[in-house]
């Protein structure tokens, strides 16, 4: 199936290029979260009419993402959980619960853009957690789990 991307994705392409994808992937994936459409002669002159528009658009995304991935290199996130004795989790802390943290301390970040690719957390201490804002914007936050004071 050969598909025009209508937005930078990881691993395929950039903005309008033509790639060849698996159908499953262009049909199930793609085309439905609107990254791509099929690469027939109407699309491919819809694409080029609105070629200018579609990089503005990919263009202003790029430098939000990058002024909140400034915020986010700033922010020092510490999260309390409940620990033994050891310092070990009774539970684990996930990629929701650090979005969550930034979005108390006032930073708007998604649990897709949080990377935890060794697992979630299971001891207490200071890690440094990649985010991923944008297809080219990464960046790290700083997380220190705490034990819940009682």
């Amino acid at each position: 199936m050969e598909v025009i991307l209508m937005e930078k994705v990881a691993n395929l392409g950039d903005l309008g290029d033509r790639v060849r994808v698996r159908p499953g992937y262009g049909r199930n994936y793609l085309l439905p979260q609107g990254k791509a459409k099929p690469a027939t002669e109407e699309n491919i002159r819809y694409f080029e009419e609105r070629r200018a528009e579609l990089e503005s658009k990919a263009r202003e995304l790029r430098e939000a993402a990058e002024g909140r991935l400034e915020r986010v290199r700033e922010l020092a996130l510490t999260i309390r959980a409940k620990s033994g004795d050891q310092g070990r989790l009774f539970g684990s802390i996930g990629p929701a619960d650090v979005a969550e943290a930034a979005v108390a301390a006032g930073v708007e970040l998604a649990r897709r853009e949080v990377r935890m690719p060794e697992g979630p957390i299971r001891a207490c201490g200071e890690y440094e957690l990649a985010v991923q804002l944008h297809t080219d914007v990464e960046g790290t936050v700083k997380v220190v789990v705490a034990p819940e004071e009682e």
